[in-house]
């Protein structure tokens, strides 16, 4: 078995969550000078009349083929290789990382006052054996005043993250209740994760 684990995210959470279980683990990114200009953009466009879960699910499907793809062609050691990803769904609508500061706005008025989902899938290949897991959790913000959101918007906080917010900073103060998992909502649900693992024959 394996010393440690690839992680194929950019995000600082999931690599945090990650050593909280004391799994040792590389970064396998997209390399800007690569000979393959990996789309990123494109993995995480929607399909029309796509269910929130068969999104997150898929994205996270085709995020692990091209971190396979990626270690392949690297020529790295070999490894299990870990992908994730998070969406925000409002009853049926997803809501993705905010393009602007006006994006931001709108989705956080969506979301004020209400209570919505977060979905992680987390995907994880060994070899020829794929594994995956979904984590469902639901969030409630309190209503929120315009002159709020701008100051959260603001702070630059919501930039990078789907539904223009994350739990682990300055939004913790308007959020009422969660229910389910608080790192899933972070973006890596380390139970979920841990189970994969051990699947593999990890001792965590």
């Amino acid at each position: 078995m394996s010393e440690f684990i690839y992680l194929a995210s950019q995000s600082p959470r999931r690599s945090q969550l990650l050593q909280q279980l004391n799994v040792r683990h590389e970064l396998l990114l997209p390399n800007a000078a690569a000979d393959v200009v990996e789309d990123a953009e494109a993995i995480e466009a929607v399909l029309p009349h796509e269910a929130p879960h068969s999104y997150v699910q898929r994205v996270t499907g085709l995020k692990l083929d091209a971190a396979a793809a990626r270690l392949a062609r690297r020529g790295l050691p070999l490894a299990p290789v870990l992908t994730s990803d998070t969406t925000v769904a409002l009853g049926q609508e997803i809501l993705g990382k905010p393009a602007d500061a006006a994006q931001a706005q709108a989705m956080l008025r969506k979301l004020s006052g209400q209570t919505h989902e977060v979905l992680t899938a987390v995907a994880l290949q060994s070899g020829g054996q794929r594994l995956q897991a979904l984590s469902i959790s639901k969030v409630r913000f309190m209503a929120m005043s315009d002159a709020q959101i701008d100051a959260y918007v603001a702070s630059g906080e919501p930039f990078g993250k789907a539904g223009a917010y994350g739990i682990q900073g300055l939004a913790a103060a308007m959020i009422e209740h969660i229910e389910g998992s608080y790192s899933g909502i972070m973006g890596l649900p380390v139970f979920e994760t841990a189970q994969l693992l051990r699947q593999l024959g990890w001792k965590i």
